[in-house]
């Protein structure tokens, strides 16, 4: 029964989840939906801006709409489904600038809350609190539509995304100063001081909220809250160093175990096919070999707390606090939960249903730390005259000298640091689930020890790697160019099919419009513009989405339209065919932008690097002499970074 109910509620879930389900036409090649964790591609791939055979778009080829493209046949669709995983790599990616259409919608909003109670509540090993953070960013988008001053802004829209997400950690962990950390650390791009203040009012607000619903029925804001009452001693120091190492290593081998697993077993033919197929297998194998392990059988939040709470006077001769003849039984059964739970974490984790990986990982670490600290009280408790504990108290009891719950809880923030690579928020999660403050020091020294081993083992955080398999566009606002290079290494040649020429006329035909349109389409830029010139000098520019509005506004009258692209409405003049004096004029003035951020093209990469990562862009114009040389896509600045870097 216990098989039977994990794998329904699982593929209950999942059925809610595959109704996110979001195709990218295969007209469209686009680098952000690469075969990865989180998104499945059908057929071949082909690059971003290069026809099938990897070279660049010419100026021949036509619009799939108005013609063909001899030269690009149809590309695979890609397909993604927003309600699954965590999310977290989603949102990050969306404050830096670059929009993942239906993300943060009602719709996904809704299945993503409604398909978490039943993955969560399925028993699989995962947790909630990942996608906590994208249920209330999709909250906070939400509610910006609600306001012109945040609507119409992308700046103002992404403090609001900033703010909620961190209140979502704030909920999850009961840390309101935590979640506000998490936010600056680890989701936001730009992060203003006067973000800070109302982001911390927003994480304040959202543990208010908690307190008075009291969803545990306990009063507290948390699950797992624990309180420590003893002090720890300095020998133990050095076992502290040892967790975290242990924790940042273990971190590390689960980033690239998921890794290898996401590129082995998930592209077999019918795993990328079926993905409930998926699912279905991981929750018969997690009930199987969960349901003969006591630890493994509980869900993974009560496990945690049971591995970080402290022993009561009443000592238990079968949970975790055992006689002193009952410890080593006790490490056999954690050995053996810590095996499963590794291998089942490793399985689950890019699944397709709403999951995260906080309190997975630090159930690991847990497990881990709790073997270390029932093996280190068993030595203090059969040897007590050993030098090293001559610090320890005279007291008569299990944990006079040496408390496991304070290893588990140490190895599980380190385990959890080693996955994330946060630093300064765990110290501060850790130490409000505690409200210990003897051990805030214990717990900044194993995660900056965790840290320190993931970054020598794997670079890169479980965000870099979704981030990366995914091909999002993503810039760490974190890290510095070193490259001597300078932004004409990057600029491709002016393509006719690129710009809007007003040399001749400001009157452009919609038709010509649409084509244009139709090509950043096929090579995968429509969140880029197309710039206008007059006489070779940047005259403004029109970003592609809001072309494509105005185009789509113009429905039956676009084939006889002609389109006012300039705000010198003196020399609004068409310059067409006699057959065309009849065409309807349309004012486009209100879609361009007249003043698009430009660079020269021999300004240093470290400059370009700034305008990208500090101002948000999505594209960058570049001139020459005064004169238009090219654009710069921020896809394509991120590619020239990796190449670099490697």
């Amino acid at each position: 029964m216990f098989v039977f109910w994990v794998v329904t509620l699982a593929l209950i879930s999942c059925a809610l989840t595959l109704l996110t389900k979001t195709v990218v036409p295969s007209s469209i090649s686009l680098a952000t939906l690469d075969e990865n964790l989180g998104a499945d591609s059908r057929g071949t791939k082909s690059g971003n801006g290069v026809g099938a055979t990897g070279s660049p778009l010419s100026e021949t080829e036509t619009s799939p709409v108005h013609g063909t493209l001899p030269n690009l046949p149809s590309r695979p669709a890609m397909i993604y489904y927003s309600a699954a995983g965590s999310g977290v790599a989603e949102v990050k990616v969306i404050n830096s600038g670059f929009v993942l259409h239906g993300y943060m919608g009602l719709k996904t909003l809704v299945i993503k809350t409604i398909g978490l109670i039943f993955s969560v509540s399925s028993g699989l090993s995962l947790g909630k609190e990942g996608p906590y953070v994208h249920i209330a960013t999709c909250v906070g988008n939400i509610c910006c539509r609600l306001f012109a001053k945040y609507n119409q802004n992308d700046g103002k829209r992404r403090e609001v995304l900033s703010a909620s997400a961190a209140s979502g950690v704030a909920v999850a962990f009961g840390a309101p100063i935590g979640g506000v950390l998490f936010s600056l650390e680890e989701v936001s791009y730009y992060f203003p001081p006067k973000t800070l203040f109302r982001t911390f009012f927003c994480c304040i607000a959202a543990t208010l909220s908690l307190k008075f619903l009291n969803p545990y029925g306990t009063g507290k804001i948390v699950l797992f809250e624990v309180r420590y009452l003893s002090d720890w001693q300095i020998f133990e120091i050095f076992i502290f160093i040892l967790l975290g190492i242990m924790g940042g290593a273990a971190g590390a081998l689960f980033i690239k175990a998921s890794s290898l697993w996401a590129r082995s077993f998930r592209r077999i033919p019918a795993i990328k096919r079926w993905p409930m197929l998926e699912v279905f297998l991981v929750a018969l194998v997690t009930g199987i070999i969960s349901f003969w392990n006591r630890y493994t059988k509980l869900p993974v939040t009560e496990l945690l707390f049971e591995l970080a709470s402290p022993c009561e006077s009443d000592v238990e001769s079968t949970g975790l606090c055992p006689r002193t003849d009952g410890i080593l039984e006790i490490v056999q059964y954690l050995l053996m939960a810590f095996v499963i739970k590794s291998f089942l974490t490793i399985i689950t984790f890019g699944i397709k249903v709403p999951a995260g990986i906080y309190v997975p990982s630090m159930v690991v670490g847990g497990l881990m730390g709790r073997i270390v600290g029932h093996l280190i009280q068993y030595w203090a408790l059969r040897h007590p005259t050993f030098f090293l504990f001559d610090s320890c108290p005279a007291v008569a009891g299990i944990e006079s000298c040496v408390t496991p719950g304070v290893y588990a809880l140490i190895a599980a923030g380190a385990t959890m640091c080693g996955v994330t690579r946060l630093s300064v928020t765990l110290p501060v999660i850790l130490f409000e689930l505690t409200g210990s403050l003897n051990h805030v020091l214990p717990f900044s020294l194993s995660v900056l020890c965790a840290k320190w081993t993931a970054d020598a083992i794997e670079p890169r955080s479980i965000y870099d790697l979704l981030t990366d398999m995914n091909s999002y566009p993503f810039l760490d606002s974190k890290l510095q160019p070193t490259t001597d290079a300078e932004l004409g290494d990057i600029v491709r040649p002016v393509r006719k099919n690129r710009i809007i020429d007003i040399s001749a006329s400001p009157l452009v035909p919609a038709t010509d419009l649409r084509l244009k349109l139709e090509h950043l389409l096929m090579a995968g830029e429509l969140d880029s513009g197309l710039p206008i010139l007059r006489d070779g000098v940047l005259a403004g520019l029109i970003p592609a989405p809001d072309l494509e509005y105005a185009l789509d506004t113009l429905r039956d009258d676009e084939e006889n339209a002609v389109c006012l692209m300039t705000l010198d409405t003196s020399r609004a003049v068409y310059d067409g065919d006699n057959e065309d004096e009849d065409a309807i004029q349309v004012d486009f003035n209100q879609f361009i932008d007249p003043a698009p951020v430009a660079l020269d093209i021999h300004s240093p990469i470290d400059l370009v690097y700034q305008c990208f990562a500090k101002l948000g862009l999505r594209y960058l114009c570049v001139t020459q002499d005064g004169k238009y040389a090219g654009l710069v896509h921020k896809k394509a600045f991120v590619k020239f970074m990796k190449e670099n870097s490697d």
